[in-house]
């Protein structure tokens, strides 16, 4: 029986991985770089594992996380309702798009100095960060996504006298969603980069933090055992956002 080519991708996505841990422990036995400076797989693992048994991870995970989510959440529904209103009308296009272009490129972490001062070094200072940095690929997508409604969807609301509520829930909503989903993902991932940063900058709680400290004190088995952690987090929220966005896609199509 041929396998389906969703199993081959999966399979050397497997092989892929377990290929580059054997060349990281072929590397780390020959010790070409001091085992101080490198640690094998198999030291990381154990450092890992004993976070985990000694309860020294979860809270830091949790922190990580939570200031991850909720800035991306914050940053998302902004973006969505930002997007929409910028995508009602070309004046109001024209208008915010100077606005856009100056603040888009902007490094988010330019802003941290500027919420330390206003919030202080807290973990609102990190949401704020992070929703800054973060809602950008979102309303971009956004204002994307409703600007190309089909107009024949539009005539058809408006012969069928859909409410405006209604316009946007059946209409402009599905026709943007994945759009929308995939800049949900794209700020994701620059989400979880921001909450790393700001708890390093801040020593704030979370994985971030537990990173500095075992750089500081030369616990590099610990150290990318934190790196292992961001990376699972990182690939198990890209893997959610991709599903719903698969769903929307279905979905999109479905309400044409």
């Amino acid at each position: 029986m041929k396998m389906s080519s969703r199993g081959m991708e999966r399979l050397g996505a497997l092989g892929f991985a377990l290929g580059l841990l054997a060349l990281w422990q072929v590397l780390a036995s020959a010790k070409v770089i001091s085992p101080l400076f490198f640690p094998s797989p198999v030291r990381t693992l154990e450092a890992l594992w004993s976070q985990v048994t000694q309860g020294q991870l979860w809270e830091p995970l949790g922190s990580t996380v939570a200031r991850m989510a909720w800035g991306w959440l914050v940053a998302s529904v902004l973006g969505v309702v930002l997007g929409a209103l910028i995508a009602s009308s070309t004046l109001v296009r024209r208008m915010t798009h100077p606005l856009l272009e100056f603040m888009r490129p902007l490094p988010a972490s330019a802003i941290i100095p500027v919420a330390i001062l206003a919030f202080g070094l807290s973990s609102t200072m990190s949401t704020s960060v992070i929703a800054f940095g973060s809602i950008w690929p979102v309303l971009l997508a956004s204002v994307q996504g409703f600007s190309t409604v089909d107009e024949r969807l539009r005539e058809v609301a408006s012969v069928m006298r859909f409410s405006t509520l209604e316009r946007f829930v059946k209409v402009s909503l599905p026709s943007a969603m994945p759009g929308i989903l995939a800049g949900a993902r794209v700020g994701l991932s620059v989400a979880l980069i921001l909450a790393v940063v700001t708890e390093m900058q801040a020593s704030l709680t979370g994985i971030g933090q537990n990173i500095l400290m075992a750089q500081r004190s030369f616990k590099t088995a610990d150290l990318y055992a934190g790196v292992v952690v961001l990376g699972a987090i990182g690939f198990v929220t890209s893997a959610a956002i991709q599903a719903l966005e698969n769903r929307a896609l279905r979905w999109s199509q479905h309400a044409r």
